[in-house]
């Protein structure tokens, strides 16, 4: 079944105005996922997967069947959302029918209605982090344009990520300033009254 599609081009715009510096990461991908889904002209479940050491997890998703169907490659530890992210580019099943990579991945999706998925890897300065994931219930949901404006949503969740990756970095990088001088404060308050702090009579 078809339907109107929203144009891209507004998705795009729409993402755009989104102040990365000012919205949670969550929201963001959650955003992402939402737009990518109304931009196609047939129905999808949308989810987005970040990978935090060895776990995989799903940041955001547009309904249960595409978090269903993350999940059950995280216990696996193999299917095609780990795969884009863990290796980046582009992974389509063009038609779960005839799909015999991932087994179990394969025969859960086809036991509840999928006929075709696409997931695109995030990479964020050189280290694939996460994927975008699409589920479609018709097979060859996915052609080549369709995946080359998915593409540009899964970079601008790359760079959401990215932003939010700085953000922690400067956080913590102030905590740790903050820690080194009220430390540096205890060492010269120590000295002033006598070093009684230190049992030596020097702090170090």
């Amino acid at each position: 079944m078809t339907r109107s599609p929203m144009d891209p081009i507004d998705a795009f715009a729409e993402l755009g105005r989104i102040k990365l510096g000012e919205t949670g990461l969550d929201d963001v991908l959650q955003h992402v996922a939402e737009l990518a889904q109304r931009v196609l002209p047939v129905p999808v479940e949308v989810s987005v997967t970040l990978i935090r050491g060895e776990t995989g997890q799903t940041a955001a998703f547009t309904g249960d069947l595409a978090f269903d169907l993350d999940e059950r490659q995280y216990a696996q530890g193999s299917g095609p959302c780990l795969d884009a992210a863990t290796g980046g580019g582009v992974l389509s099943v063009p038609d779960l029918s005839t799909e015999d990579r991932w087994p179990d991945w394969v025969e859960r999706g086809r036991s509840i209605g999928v006929g075709s998925s696409v997931s695109i890897g995030m990479p964020v300065r050189e280290a694939v982090v996460g994927a975008l994931n699409l589920y479609a219930r018709t097979p060859h949901a996915f052609d080549d344009d369709t995946v080359t404006v998915l593409e540009t949503f899964a970079a601008y969740a790359a760079v959401a990520l990215a932003n939010a990756r700085l953000s922690d970095s400067t956080i913590s990088l102030a905590r740790q300033v903050h820690e080194a001088t009220a430390s540096r404060a205890f060492i010269a308050q120590a000295r002033e009254t006598g070093a009684s702090y230190f049992p030596s009579g020097r702090p170090y």
